[in-house]
């Protein structure tokens, strides 16, 4: 099993672009992605100074320290996501990766393939599934392009397009068709950030919740939310102490099943048992 394009995104939390000042702040967050945005935290009066200072945010090499970095762009079917676009194929040193808005088709992923091509062709793709006809294409958008990383679920936006309040029993749908889509591409997915920062035990409950649902992180909106996040979306230590008893089960013999704490397990559980270890591990590595 490729392991290489495993990695941690159990937390990603927002910085805008207007505000370059507060990047650095967010890298020492403890969140797994940093994303700059360009989109809906910048005012349109503030537009263009915040893509100038994110450019130039990037213009330096920057370190590595565990935390991926991430621009949020506005949609290309805007006058601002095209400047965008355009900025970042001009830039000398371009982001590592961009964040993709309200995307509702395959071809809307293609369209950035080809144009982010040549100097660009480095940069990776994070998608945010939020309107109906992106939900009904998940499937397609998800396998789109292989510079594709995740998919992020955008529940305030989908909320409103379903004619439903953003609650957890009116979403449970959408989320699980996503799950099914990303899970099936090989990508993560993130989940809509908790909006209520009083909520602690709610935060806990959502995170929790969308762990067992199969998500693989959530975003923040600040970077108290981030260690309850983190901790909802890592291996426990008994998870991870079960997944190396399978692994080494199997490794002993050539069987399609093994029996592991007097429970059958089937081969194809492998897969999860060795990403289970492989975030543990990059956790660790990380601090």
């Amino acid at each position: 099993m490729d392991r290489s394009n495993i990695q941690p995104r159990r937390s990603l939390i927002f910085v805008p672009g207007s505000n370059p000042a507060l990047f650095p702040k967010a890298l020492r967050s403890g969140a797994d992605v940093v994303t700059v945005d360009l989109e809906d935290a910048v005012a349109p009066a503030d537009k263009a100074k915040a893509r100038a200072q994110t450019v130039e945010l990037f213009a330096a090499p920057q370190s590595n320290e565990g935390v991926e970095r991430i621009v949020r762009i506005n949609s290309l079917r805007t006058a601002e996501g095209l400047a965008d676009v355009q900025a970042i194929i001009e830039a000398p040193n371009p982001p590592p990766a961009i964040m993709l808005p309200k995307v509702k088709s395959a071809e809307d992923i293609r369209v950035h393939d080809e144009l982010l091509s040549g100097p660009c062709a480095h940069i990776r793709f994070h998608i945010i599934i939020e309107t109906n006809q992106g939900l009904e294409a998940c499937f397609d958008i998800a396998r789109a392009s292989p510079r594709t990383d995740s998919m992020l679920f955008g529940g305030v936006d989908m909320a409103a397009e379903l004619r439903v309040q953003p609650s957890w029993e009116a979403l449970v749908y959408a989320r699980a068709r996503l799950v099914h889509a990303a899970a099936s591409a090989g990508l993560d997915l993130i989940d809509v950030p908790f909006m209520d920062l009083s909520d602690q035990a709610g935060l806990e409950g959502e995170a929790a919740d969308c762990a067992r649902l199969g998500m693989t992180g959530k975003a923040a909106i600040h970077p108290k939310q981030v260690p309850a996040i983190n901790r909802a979306f890592s291996p426990s230590d008994d998870e991870i102490a079960r997944a190396r008893r399978i692994i080494e089960e199997f490794e002993k013999g050539d069987s399609a099943l093994v029996v592991v704490d007097n429970k059958l397990i089937e081969k194809p559980v492998l897969r999860s048992m060795y990403r289970i270890l492989t975030i543990a591990d990059r956790i660790d590595r990380s601090g």
